[in-house]
């Protein structure tokens, strides 16, 4: 199947419950029993959710042209869940922000939940499986709101077909590149299952913030010469919370303003991380859509070991800087 994304089913239609296919077809790579042949592998989206998308590893190298990488804003989780689903870990799949899906598929398939613990089930009964699932065909998989942390990540065995931007299936919130956004009755095809690996227990669950509480690592520069030093102090001492401003862009921080002021500085270019601060002297961390270019300064940069649990922070949670000399 080479163009994936497709609308047949009405938003809000009932889904009819499926049956799994006669014997003899393809059958499913963990032994788990027969499956309809690839072409006809459907996934429907029955509930979207707050703010679903479609997510592979991104566009990297474009910035030049005026191109965010984009990407799922949490890395880690979403290359697990495509390893758990027998996928190369750049297969477009499904990332949940507060929970809120519910699919079906048209053929049994593995699928894998990583990233922000949420309860999964499946016709209403709670999946106790762990983070990888055998969902029957028609049967519908919810995945409710986050316990911790904020986005989820859902790969299927054999991935998620859609159109490719630039060479990407990343939905970018900020250019709008990307497939559309995740709507209740959208249709996306299939790729074929891909045997699934047995992966150890203790490799299989996701680093994401619990307690409302993360540390950051970051490296001063490239402008933290233009703050003073009690600025400077201030920015590792304090106990930065998480604003309702946050979004795939970024996480403005709330906190005693840093003094920086208005600052005559040319745009220069920004990258996933980068700690910008604006005449409000609050701290934006930029995220996974940033903008290739800003005009206020960047006090710091955000590790990339550590980045991706500022992505799964929630408005509210506490997060601390912390520098590496």
């Amino acid at each position: 199947m080479t163009t994936a994304l497709r609308h047949g089913r009405s938003p809000g239609a009932p889904v009819r419950p499926g049956t799994d296919p006669e014997p003899g077809t393809a059958r499913d790579t963990l032994g788990g029993g027969p499956t309809a042949p690839d072409d006809a592998a459907v996934l429907t989206v029955v509930e979207a959710g707050v703010a679903t998308s479609v997510q592979d590893l991104g566009r990297p190298g474009l910035a030049h042209l005026g191109v965010p990488a984009s990407g799922p804003t949490d890395r880690r989780s979403f290359r697990l869940a495509n390893r758990l689903a027998g996928n190369p870990e750049n297969t477009p799949a499904l990332e949940v922000t507060v929970g809120g899906l519910a699919v079906t598929l048209s053929t049994p398939r593995y699928v894998a939940i990583t990233g922000a613990p949420a309860p999964v089930t499946v016709d209403g009964v709670p999946a106790l499986d762990g983070p990888l699932v055998r969902l029957p065909a028609g049967s519908v998989l919810r995945i409710g709101r986050p316990w911790a942390a904020c986005r989820s990540y859902l790969a299927v065995s054999g991935g998620i077909e859609t159109d490719r931007v630039l060479g990407s299936a990343s939905r970018d919130s900020l250019t709008g590149l990307g497939p559309a956004p995740v709507r209740a009755g959208t249709e996306y095809g299939l790729g074929p299952a891909a045997p699934v690996p047995a992966v150890p227990l203790e490799l299989a669950f996701s680093v994401v913030p619990c307690g409302g509480r993360v540390t950051a690592r970051f490296r001063w520069g490239p402008r933290h010469d233009l703050f003073s030093a009690a600025d400077r102090h201030a920015l590792t001492t304090t106990p930065w919370r998480i604003s309702a401003q946050c979004d795939r862009v970024g996480a403005r921080l709330t906190g005693p303003p840093l003094s920086v002021g208005s600052v005559d500085l040319a745009s220069e270019g920004t990258m996933r991380g980068a700690i910008q601060v604006p005449p409000s002297g609050e701290p934006i961390v930029f995220l996974s859509d940033h903008p290739v270019t800003g005009g206020y300064p960047v006090i710091g940069v955000v590790t990339d070991a550590d980045i991706d649990l500022v992505g799964q922070t929630l408005p509210g949670d506490e997060l601390r800087l912390t520098p590496v000399y």
